[in-house]
């Protein structure tokens, strides 16, 4: 359909309007774009105080640099900013704001206030005031201290459609409660009062060092944050990485305490998202989600923040740099967490210690402190440290590690200790010699056992075992208590991370096809297969070009041999083209090798000997991502004496 209307610019009023639908959402979208450009003026505290969820008022103070008399008058003015003049500026900007559009979005769907003042002066400050229409540029002076206060009335009063789209008042405030969350997690180092209603719901001091930063998140997102959170600062290639990491075994059902920063602007970016669900991948529960709080800084030049009206997507240049710093780095700081000796978690994990990888501690030198006995045990119990030579015979490789990794623990698998020691793999070894062996064996490891009951310090993060319970819990004394542990997560855990350490330690095992596979792909699916052969090929996946828009597929991992291979190469190829890196076969590889490790583990019902149970905590204490069983469950939980003194009212 044709209009017959001519082409004509349109009224500054109407172009206000329309912006202000990008900008201005709801009251929180409001109070984000003012405090931003509170942020920018250099402020050191910043009052807010809302009334009705801000459907009545929203109003900003600041004590930032203020606004002088003669740019007031452009100051609601669209395409007007101080903060950036030049290209060159908008390909570094390093303010929070830069698109001059806010106020004179806001002030086209509102009845607006702006008083500032550049001087110590307080009788000194002019004021300029807009209500919904084209603003005429009268300024009146009007006593204020030196600063800036923005006052927003009656939100959406001329435009009662978008008035009507508004939620209650509850609803609202939430929005601005999490808005204002957001903003003070952005800059730690400004003080921040939030009221409602006229009752103060936040004050926050200025935080100064990292104990008054630990202070203000504690505050914003309650204390069991801290406490199960890890910290890290680590820095790589430009890039500086800091902040908090939930532990896995502590997420939630929605995502509503996952706050990313890149250079103090918060984003919501795919690349990130993605980035950090990787991370997790492994650990984490179904359906729930991860927490964190965590600032990217790099240089301003090399990501585009210009990318949507409301600022909160942006592009990096280097993508791919981008991605495999957040995953590598996030991904080691959660593999790296052990029980200390208070068993507790460590708190934190700078540069030296991620770049490390985790090893077994050596023997100490003779001017080294020596180790607690617990450490310097030897661990004949330790899953895969065999007497014997070569593993058995078995029908297939993985079935092969599994019995290995169970060969540390012989009551865990009563059913296979017979053919773990039967002489498959020498002939010449008897029945009689198999039963000698495994004798010398359990005698050996009731040598090693030892409780130090009379140095509680030396004890081991997960202590010493006492009991089992009904066949499925062991327990375990601490310095600090009792710890409980489920046997069956544990060692599938211990099991699947020595599994994924074997196969993605060297080059997987390939299989040739007899009949390649054709893919249907695009032209730049194609061109990315060319551009990042190696992603293919660590994998055991071989292909070839067959066509401007054909691929074919030549060669396999062994383990997915009898897998349909097609969708993971395309889902593989998609993942290349958005982000740079993919681990769809990777992934579908440890889901093998999960399931594998949790039919090979222990199971309910299986009677432990105390050194049988002794092995199984000091391998949790030396493997990765041990706190959690392959499904994302706790595999231990700890009860101090304080929390048993509690429980039975001791000393009340």
């Amino acid at each position: 359909m044709t209009s017959s209307r001519r082409i004509q610019i349109l009224a500054p009023r109407l172009a206000n309007q329309i912006a202000a639908g990008e900008v201005v959402e709801r009251p929180s979208s409001v109070l984000k774009e003012l405090v931003e450009n509170a942020i920018d003026a250099g402020s050191r505290r910043i009052e807010i105080e809302i009334e009705a969820g801000g459907a009545r008022l929203i109003k900003v103070r600041d004590d930032g640099s203020g606004i002088a008399e003669a740019d007031l008058p452009l100051a609601l003015s669209r395409h007007a900013t101080s903060k950036i003049a030049s290209l060159e500026e908008l390909e570094g900007v390093a303010s929070l704001g830069f698109r001059g559009e806010a106020l004179a979005s806001i002030s086209s769907v509102s009845r607006l206030e702006l008083v500032s003042n550049t001087v110590e002066d307080p009788t000194a400050g002019w004021r300029v005031v807009a209500e919904g229409r084209q603003m005429e540029p009268r300024v009146s002076p009007a006593p204020h201290p030196r600063g800036t206060s923005v006052t927003v009335r009656d939100l959406f009063f001329n435009t009662p459609a978008r008035r009507k789209f508004l939620r209650t008042e509850k609803t609202e405030f939430g929005h601005l409660e999490e808005a204002f969350r957001r903003l003070a997690l952005s800059r730690y180092d400004i003080g921040w009062v939030l009221r409602h209603n006229q009752k103060t719901v936040h004050q926050l001091r200025p935080a100064g060092d990292g104990v008054a930063s630990e202070r203000r998140v504690s505050g914003l997102l309650g204390d069991k944050f801290l406490a199960n959170a890890l910290h890290l600062d680590i820095e790589a290639s430009g890039l500086r990485l800091w902040g908090w990491v939930g532990l896995p075994t502590h997420s939630r059902a929605q995502a509503d305490q996952q706050y990313f920063f890149v250079n103090g602007r918060v984003v919501r970016d795919r690349l990130v998202a993605h980035a950090i669900r990787q991370a997790y991948r492994d650990v984490l529960f179904h359906g729930r989600h991860p927490v964190f709080v965590l600032y990217l800084e790099l240089d301003p030049t090399v990501v585009d923040v210009n990318v949507h009206p409301t600022k909160h997507e942006v592009r990096f240049r280097d993508g791919r740099l981008v991605h495999d710093f957040l995953f590598s780095s996030l991904h080691r700081a959660l593999g790296e967490v052990r029980p200390d000796a208070s068993g507790q978690a460590p708190v934190s994990v700078e540069e030296s210690s991620a770049a490390a990888p985790a090893t077994t501690p050596a023997e100490p030198a003779p001017s080294e402190t020596p180790r607690p006995a617990w450490q310097q045990q030897p661990m004949a119990l330790r899953g895969g440290d065999r007497d014997g030579g070569a593993p058995p015979r078995a029908a297939s490789p993985g079935a092969a590690r599994v019995r290995e990794f169970m060969a540390g623990y012989h009551a865990l698998h009563p059913d296979h200790e017979a053919q773990l020691l039967t002489p498959q793999a020498d002939p010449a070894v008897g029945g009689a010699a198999a039963g000698t062996a495994l004798d010398e064996r359990r005698q050996a490891a009731e040598r090693h056992q030892t409780l130090p009951e009379d140095d509680p310090t030396q004890a081991p993060p997960l202590g010493y075992a006492i009991a089992q319970l009904h066949g499925v819990y062991i327990l375990s004394q601490t310095a600090r208590g009792l710890v409980v542990v489920d046997m069956h997560a544990a060692h599938e855990r211990i099991t699947y991370e020595r599994m994924k350490t074997q196969v993605h330690g060297g080059a997987l095992d390939a299989q040739p096809l007899l009949v390649p596979v054709s893919l249907a792909v695009s032209a730049n699916a194609v061109e990315t297969a060319e551009q990042c052969p190696e992603a293919f090929r660590r994998l055991g996946v071989e292909l070839d070009v067959a066509g401007p828009e054909t691929l074919l597929v030549r060669q396999v991992p062994a383990l997915l041999a009898d897998a349909d291979v097609e969708p993971l190469v395309r889902d593989m190829l998609g993942d290349l083209e958005r982000y740079g890196r993919s681990d769809r076969l990777e992934a579908h590889i440890n889901e093998l090798l999960s399931t594998m490790a949790c039919h090979g583990s222990v199971r309910a019902n299986r009677r432990l000997t105390i050194p049988e149970m002794n092995a199984l905590l000091r391998d949790m204490e030396r493997t990765e991502r041990s706190g959690q069983c392959n499904h994302g469950r706790p595999t231990w939980t700890e009860m101090s004496m304080h929390d048993l003194d509690k429980l039975f009212m001791r000393g009340q």
